[in-house]
């Protein structure tokens, strides 16, 4: 079976994306608490010195990596310009950072793999809709994903490797926390269909870029907002 591991997988959109992996790839799931659907590994995901021996161990004992889901994050909600810097740092370094050390980590273990290995990184309408609430540094730290994804895509297609970005609309998380019930309200609003999109939803279509028909799929940020931003 192939191997995958999704990082922020204790979290309800990564036990979501877990599950819609576990029919088809073994999963380790990356975070600071344990994950009831995958094989937990206890790791700070903003240390990078952490993140490059967890990778080493899954090398050692599953012998690669097929997949790689860069789920874990967060939205910090000062505004500009009163961002305390330490809140802009921690920002980057879960959102980011994390996703770049891992890719970094991880890309090693599939160099050689057979078939088309992929990197899927949950990135965030945020990056592109300025309408919507969204905060100047958590959309910078989404943004600064998807110019990777496009790089690293360039950079190992001969390689097999498939590297793309999600980014979801208003989804049902415990990220909904971090809003006041009015911009919550006024969120959920906007979407045509009036209501969030589910988990379970995102990780289907994680689900299908992981499968065979994401073998030709590269490259590509896939927005999923249920049409709210087509102009």
């Amino acid at each position: 079976m192939k191997i995958a591991v999704v990082t922020g997988a204790a979290g309800g959109l990564g036990q979501a994306i877990s599950a819609a992996l576990k029919d088809t790839h073994h999963v380790i799931g990356l975070d600071l608490k344990p994950s009831p659907v995958t094989e937990p590994i206890e790791v700070d995901l903003t240390d990078a010195k952490a993140i490059a021996e967890v990778f080493e161990d899954i090398g050692t004992k599953h012998g690669g990596l097929d997949t790689l889901v860069n789920n874990a994050g967060t939205c910090f909600m000062s505004d500009f310009p009163d961002i305390p810097v330490e809140e802009f740092d921690a920002q980057m370094a879960v959102n980011f950072s994390s996703m770049f050390h891992c890719c970094q980590a991880a890309i090693p273990l599939m160099l050689g793999r057979d078939g088309v290995k992929k990197i899927i990184n949950i990135s965030s309408n945020g990056a592109y809709n300025f309408d919507v609430f969204d905060p100047p540094h958590y959309r910078a730290s989404k943004a600064a994903m998807d110019t990777l994804t496009k790089d690293l895509a360039r950079r190992y297609a001969t390689d097999k490797i498939a590297v793309n970005s999600i980014a979801p609309a208003m989804t049902e998380t415990p990220l909904f926390g971090v809003l006041d019930d009015a911009t919550l309200a006024k969120a959920i609003a906007a979407m045509p269909h009036g209501e969030a999109m589910r988990p379970e939803q995102i990780g289907g279509w994680v689900a299908h870029l992981a499968g065979p028909m994401g073998d030709v799929c590269s490259g590509n940020v896939i927005i999923l907002n249920q049409g709210r931003d087509v102009r």
